[in-house]
């Protein structure tokens, strides 16, 4: 017989798209951000992202060949976290405590968990912390913006908004002449990127706008500028780079509206009332920790299961 009824496992539905491909265009839509960080604060930046994603590679490499894994380099992971977690470094940190990050981030929290799909935070957040715990005040030193335009370059937006920021700075928020980690400043740059991340169905909007609403709401509720709330920070870098990472949020609608939802109200906790100027970081790694709570809450049940449930109640 020629035509032959095979039976294999689900999944039965495949598409066309792979894990190379996903991150191949998660890197291009982090370019626009890239491009905008070397020129606000020079080569710099550049060296910094080279530097955190071939340590990221390396890392990996060796991991997997020293515990005789197949190396899944090719699959282009290593390199989003590596540009990730440069995006949340200042130009001016110095490379061997990028290094260090890279290592937290690929080795313990992704190859020690059992690498791609398996850790169970996003390794990008946890080596960012891991830094800003270990190096605050390395972490804490933002250079001034390299284009000529100084405004807001001695801090961060959100450690000197208190009414302070009048409209002018919103363009300055925009377009990202002031102080910052790579990926906090060129909000207009970060958006593009999140922009063809939707349109390519790479990701979902749902979480990065519920997250953004919610801040948004709260910071009305709250008396703070909402457009500052919004723009600055590490805000739109993480609900549209960091929170929807396919392993670490969750998969169902229900479950990305909860998570985007109190994503929101911890930033907002910890930026209005906490110590700390920014809680984006925190936020997701929160997030990330009950998503499997989330996931069981909001998973729909099997087909059948809730009629037997109503029949037996019946009975």
């Amino acid at each position: 017989m020629d035509n032959k009824l095979i039976v294999t496992a689900a999944p039965h539905i495949t598409g066309a798209d792979s894990t190379q491909k996903i991150m191949g265009r998660v890197c291009l839509a982090l370019c626009p951000a890239l491009v905008a960080s070397v020129i606000i604060f020079g080569v710099n930046a550049l060296i910094l992202t080279a530097v955190t994603v071939a340590a990221c590679v390396f890392f990996e490499w060796g991991y997997c060949k020293l515990m005789g894994r197949e190396v899944p380099v090719a699959d282009l992971s290593a390199v989003v976290t590596g540009m990730l977690l440069a995006f949340n470094m200042p130009a001016s940190m110095p490379w061997w405590m990028a290094i260090v990050g890279a290592f937290i981030a690929i080795v313990i929290i992704k190859q020690l968990f059992g690498g791609l799909g398996f850790n169970f935070a996003n390794p990008a957040i946890v080596g960012r912390i891991a830094l800003a715990v270990g190096f605050a005040s390395r972490m804490a030193n933002y250079p001034k913006p390299e284009n000529g335009i100084d405004a807001l370059a001695s801090a961060t937006p959100l450690a000197v908004e208190k009414g302070v920021l009048g409209a002018g700075e919103y363009v300055t928020l925009l377009l990202g002449n002031h102080g910052g980690v790579l990926g906090e400043t060129c909000a207009i740059a970060i958006l593009v990127g999140g922009i063809y991340l939707i349109a390519t169905k790479v990701i979902s909007p749902m979480i990065p706008v519920t997250y953004l609403a919610t801040v948004a709401v709260l910071s009305l509720i709250g008396g703070y500028d909402p457009i500052v709330q919004l723009l600055s920070g590490g805000l739109m870098l993480g609900a549209f780079f960091m929170a929807t990472d396919y392993v670490t949020s969750p998969t169902t609608d229900k479950g990305k509206l909860i998570a985007g939802i109190f994503m929101g109200v911890v930033t907002c906790a910890i930026r209005f009332f906490g110590t700390m100027s920014e809680g984006v970081s925190f936020a997701i790694l929160l997030m990330n920790l009950v998503t499997p709570y989330i996931d069981a809450l909001t998973r729909q049940d099997k087909l059948g299961i809730a009629k037997k449930k109503k029949e037996a109640a019946a009975k």
